[in-house]
């Protein structure tokens, strides 16, 4: 699948679709985490797009749990502002999302209990199927599956289960 090019709306907002080029000139980020040297072309992660059947309704369950507002709408995206280099949409997709997420979000707050009160306010859920486990499972929406984590460390014990909730 080939690259298109990108325009940036006031060099927040990138204008195009899923596959993201990196503007021209554009500073590195700050966070190494996120940047590589291929071949001698910095690469980073630009942008996570979730698909959905109703992306106005994904955005601003996700733009009041973010505390990011949307910044922007065009052809099937809607865009919330950037944050720490990076963005965040939602696409337009024709089918619901079909079985677990092979990626997900870990929200981070000091009181999982409490962020779990307000995503369920929000519309989202908690997955009780993931409890033994040891993380706070939750689904936005359309069932997408996050993580809501302590903020600073916690531990896991061989078989990678948390012990946070306990």
């Amino acid at each position: 699948m080939a690259m298109r090019p990108c325009r940036y709306d006031r060099g927040d907002t990138p204008l195009c679709g899923p596959l993201v080029a990196v503007r021209p000139g554009r500073p590195a980020p700050s966070t190494e985490t996120r940047t590589r040297k291929i071949g001698g072309l910095t690469v980073q992660v630009n942008a996570l797009i979730i698909d959905s059947q109703d992306p106005e309704r994904l955005a601003a369950f996700w733009s009041a749990l973010l505390g990011r507002p949307i910044a922007r709408r065009g052809g099937p995206y809607v865009w919330l502002r950037r944050d720490n280099d990076l963005g965040l949409g939602f696409q337009q997709a024709e089918t619901p999302k079909p079985d677990k997420n092979r990626v997900h979000l870990d929200i981070s707050s000091p009181d999982p209990a409490a962020e779990q009160q307000r995503v369920e306010a929000l519309g989202g859920r908690r997955l009780e199927e993931y409890s033994d486990g040891g993380f706070l499972v939750m689904a936005d929406p359309d069932g997408n599956e996050f993580c809501i984590i302590p903020t600073g460390a916690f531990e896991m014990d061989d078989n990678g289960r948390a012990n946070y909730l306990d």
